[in-house]
């Protein structure tokens, strides 16, 4: 018995047909995961129709999820769920709360029948490499979060084009591509702008910068405030040995950090807002609540979870800068 049925008068392309043949012999049950499928030159030449034809059909299907190729070996039945219109590589560099909002965002704006498999590079560009290299052509959608990595344009050009998304932070070398992305350095610094009067009660403002993780960006916009506006400043790396004084701001951008200033401040018997001054980057429930609520600059995630579903969805091209805010609370 043959898997592929193709009619000539059908009214619908051939392409198509095999896809629906295969989707019906797993609904029959004569196609199970883990079987192999007949190959391109067999259904080509049985049916009379090019093997870009037959490409084609396996390759929406390979999108989808329910078949995958082993080199030398050929194609079989990864998924028996056919009801899968798409499946969704989402590449990340780490997770933490406010992504998972972005993330969670995300899956619930794009419906029940799209697959999003999540990765994680972790900041380093030879795990970045290796999980594009490992999933060309696997996926209908491919969303990446390069953060600061370096010429990840390189792995990503393996990608077909139309169907790459740039999420959250973007480079000039992939000004190609659609986005939904923050713009740092104005972000940080209109942010910062807004709370002029709260800041200039304080003698120093302290930014905590990592440039291995945090956009370059942040730093820019950090010091184009300080040098328009007179604030006396410092730029540090770590907090190991640092005691925070009296009159000073924290700028922090990661949580882990946010607690260990808390600590410090508590340990050296200062009282936040009072003698510390505290600005927390990327705004989550618990910051609502944490010693009467952490001033943050933020952007909204949700809505960057959304946006980025609804471009998905409608495969529109898009360079979106998500809003960015100030939001004031009893840390400052």
């Amino acid at each position: 018995m043959s898997i592929v049925s193709i009619k000539e008068k059908s009214g619908k392309p051939k392409y198509k047909q095999i896809v629906a043949s295969v989707e019906n012999a797993i609904i029959n049950g004569d196609l199970k995961k883990g079987d192999k499928l007949p190959s391109l030159n067999s259904i080509k030449n049985r049916h009379a129709v090019s093997r870009d034809t037959v490409l084609t059909a396996f390759n929406e299907l390979k999108n989808r999820g329910i078949v995958k190729s082993i080199v030398g070996k050929g194609y079989y039945i990864a998924s028996e769920n056919i009801d899968i219109n798409q499946k969704v590589f989402l590449l990340f560099d780490e997770f933490n709360s406010f992504k998972e909002d972005l993330y969670n965002s995300f899956l619930t704006s794009l419906g029940s029948n799209v697959q999003v498999d999540i990765f994680f590079h972790h900041f380093n560009i030879d795990v970045f490499d290796k999980l594009i290299h490992d999933n060309v052509g696997n996926y209908s959608y491919y969303i990446i979060m390069p953060a600061n990595l370096k010429n990840t344009n390189v792995a990503i050009k393996r990608l077909q084009k139309d169907k790459v998304y740039i999420l959250d932070q973007t480079h000039e070398e992939l000004s190609e591509y659609p986005s939904i992305h923050q713009n740092f350095k104005k972000n940080i610094y209109q942010g910062l702008v807004k709370g002029i009067l709260l800041i200039k009660n304080y003698q120093k403002i302290v930014l905590l910068f990592s440039s291995n993780k945090q956009p370059i960006g942040i730093l820019d916009g950090f010091k184009l405030f300080c040098t328009t506006y007179g604030i006396q400043h410092e730029i540090i790396q770590t907090l190991d040995n640092r005691v925070p004084s009296s009159g000073e701001i924290y700028v922090l951008l990661d949580d882990k950090n946010l607690i260990r200033v808390i600590k410090k401040v508590k340990k050296a018997k200062l009282t936040i807002a009072e003698d510390i001054g505290i600005i927390s980057y990327n705004d989550t429930l618990l910051k609502e609540i944490v010693e009467g609520g952490i001033t943050t600059i933020s952007t909204n995630f949700n809505d960057m979870g959304k946006r980025l579903a609804q471009m998905i969805l409608s495969n529109e091209f898009a360079q979106v800068e998500n809003t960015n805010d100030l939001i004031i609370r009893n840390s400052l």
